[in-house]
């Protein structure tokens, strides 16, 4: 009589579907699981290694040529610009992000509002336009001014979708789909990111991009996404349900409760989102009052050339 193992059997007749959704128990969140647990084999890693060697190539070949680029703009690109996404994405805080809702959130605030501010301080689609040869160049620009890059950039169309995002992922199946599946999350982290991008770059970019709006407009569509991050935190610590349906309590994670995790979650969206939003404000009143002054020095060198001209014309020969 053949004998067969009941444990075997039993693990063989589970769909390799299902054995490939099971969660993972990733070990206790502490500050040595985060640094022994770095990854550096994503496809994100690859393209953040491409960005920083790129960018860096660009200013090179600037200061090759005597031309002057600013180190500040260096350091906010490659600093809390690619360094803030490869801190919640290629370090140990990937382990965690499928196990607690409120490393999610960490990553969630990184890569759609911190990120993509620094980004686009960094205006690399200015280097580039400075540095690439001229069919190129003209590509990049055909690009820019295209008519589905004035759409995406339009501050309206940008702000309606850096709202609805978050909305439209927890509120829905879709969340749950992003932890079960890993190439589905690591999707929602490039959206992150985009999403940040297309949002952030027309209010806060030094990049020249077309339909710009003035900065007082650009200052009141920045306090209009405050309440948002309050509603969206705030519902998030008061809900009855748990994110994600049973995939959290499926951990059996001895040393988190997914309920207190949520809670804290909530608090992360709700603290950060002010935080970043106010922060980012005063940047743009920063910015702001620059440009102010620059225009009033231009004015004043106009009324100098022309006072200049006058003079001129009205000396005898």
């Amino acid at each position: 009589m053949l004998h067969v193992d009941p444990i075997f059997a039993a693990t063989s007749a589970v769909p390799a579907e299902v054995l490939a959704a099971t969660p993972a128990t990733p070990p206790p969140f502490t500050v040595g699981a985060v640094l022994t647990e770095t990854r550096l084999d994503s496809w994100l890693a690859v393209g953040l290694v491409l960005a920083a060697g790129l960018y860096l190539y660009g200013v090179h070949r600037l200061r090759i040529r005597g031309d002057r680029w600013p180190i500040s703009r260096t350091v906010f690109f490659l600093g809390p610009g690619l360094g803030g996404i490869a801190l919640v994405t290629v370090s140990g805080l990937h382990a965690y992000d499928t196990a607690l809702l409120s490393v999610h959130m960490v990553q969630h605030m990184v890569l759609s509002m911190v990120a993509p501010i620094f980004l686009a301080l960094g205006a690399p689609m200015t280097l580039a336009l400075r540095t690439l040869p001229v069919r190129a160049r003209k590509r990049l620009l055909a690009i820019v001014h295209s008519r589905v890059a004035r759409v995406y950039s339009f501050p309206l169309v940008a702000f309606a979708i850096f709202v609805v995002n978050p909305f439209a992922l927890y509120f829905s199946d879709l969340y749950r789909f992003t932890l079960e599946h890993a190439w589905a999350h690591e999707l929602v982290h490039a959206h992150f990111i985009m999403t940040g991008c297309v949002f952030f770059w027309p209010l806060l970019g030094l990049d020249p991009l077309p339909g710009r709006w003035p900065y007082p407009a650009r200052a009141l569509l920045m306090l209009l996404s405050v309440p948002f991050h309050t509603v969206l935190g705030l519902t998030i610590m008061q809900s009855s349900t748990l994110f994600g349906g049973d995939w959290y309590p499926s951990l059996n994670l001895s040393w988190s409760d997914p309920w207190n995790d949520q809670v804290v979650a909530g608090g992360i969206l709700w603290a950060g989102g002010e935080f970043v939003s106010v922060t980012m404000l005063a940047v743009l009143v920063v910015q702001w009052i620059k440009q102010s002054e620059r225009e009033a020095r231009r004015v004043d060198r106009e009324l100098d050339r022309q006072e200049a001209r006058e003079r001129a014309a009205g000396t005898p020969a």
